[in-house]
């Protein structure tokens, strides 16, 4: 299993993700020319991408979605709810919508996690294939603690880890903008995300992905140190990656 972060924060996200052979973008709110540059550097075309998935419709995580629709044959996966959102650029015989519980390729678990965000039927994912797991979190305002046994003790989490209080309520955002962000169906702080992920790290955990980084109100520092501190609380240290908007990250691989 390997997850690759092509791009993550306000300006757009996309992610690639290989299991069992099978090669996947989770979200495509780059361009499609970014995207194939990006997929070149690792060796590979569009033709090699086996399936797409959307977390929600917001426009930095579905951007490049009609020019990606024009020049692709795979099916993309989506949640109902979020065809109403697309359906001007999304042909209904390319979709395949989420199940709670499904078997992507005959052999790859995949578990949706509802999220809660101002988007229709914005969703997170499990995977799981012969024992290697991700768990992929992002735009959300919290975890329904429903799903944390579910989620427990994986070996990637990619958290977002949106934004420091204290920046946001002190910066320069507008009120009603600042509400939205630490309301329940905004996006998680680096000390929302760090509680979460350590009630979910454990002795199989190996790399944690903080992801979704806002440039005005977060610096990569703070998302760090805020999940350090709280790894000192548990006794499982795992590698820590700071996904970035500009740059690819390093390739993760379990």
């Amino acid at each position: 299993m390997i997850i690759k972060v092509l791009a993550s924060g306000s300006k757009g996200n996309c992610s690639y993700l290989e299991i069992a052979n099978k090669r996947f973008i989770i979200d495509i709110g780059i361009t499609y020319s970014r995207l194939t540059k990006n997929l070149a550097n690792i060796g590979l075309t569009i033709d090699d991408i086996n399936g797409l998935f959307l977390t929600h419709t917001h426009k930095d995580h579905i951007l490049g979605l009609a020019v990606l629709v024009k020049h692709s044959h795979f099916p993309i996966y989506i949640k109902e709810g979020m065809y109403g959102e697309i359906e001007d650029i999304l042909p209904k015989d390319r979709i395949i919508y989420y199940q709670d519980e499904m078997t992507i390729e005959n052999k790859i678990n995949l578990f949706v996690i509802p999220t809660s965000h101002d988007a229709p039927d914005s969703v997170g994912f499990l995977f799981d294939f012969e024992g290697h797991n991700l768990v992929y979190i992002t735009d959300t305002g919290y975890i329904n603690r429903k799903y944390l046994s579910l989620l427990k003790d994986k070996e990637i989490y990619y958290m977002e880890s949106n934004h420091d209080e204290k920046m946001l309520m002190d910066g320069p955002y507008p009120y009603h903008l600042k509400q939205r962000i630490i309301g329940d169906k905004g996006h998680l702080s680096n000390e929302a995300a760090s509680n979460y992920l350590g009630k979910l790290i454990g002795k199989n955990t190996k790399y944690v992905i903080l992801a979704h980084l806002s440039e005005h109100n977060n610096t990569e520092s703070l998302a760090y140190e805020a999940l350090k501190n709280k790894l000192t609380e548990i006794s499982f240290d795992p590698a820590i990656i700071i996904a970035k908007q500009n740059e690819a990250s390093e390739k993760v691989e379990v």
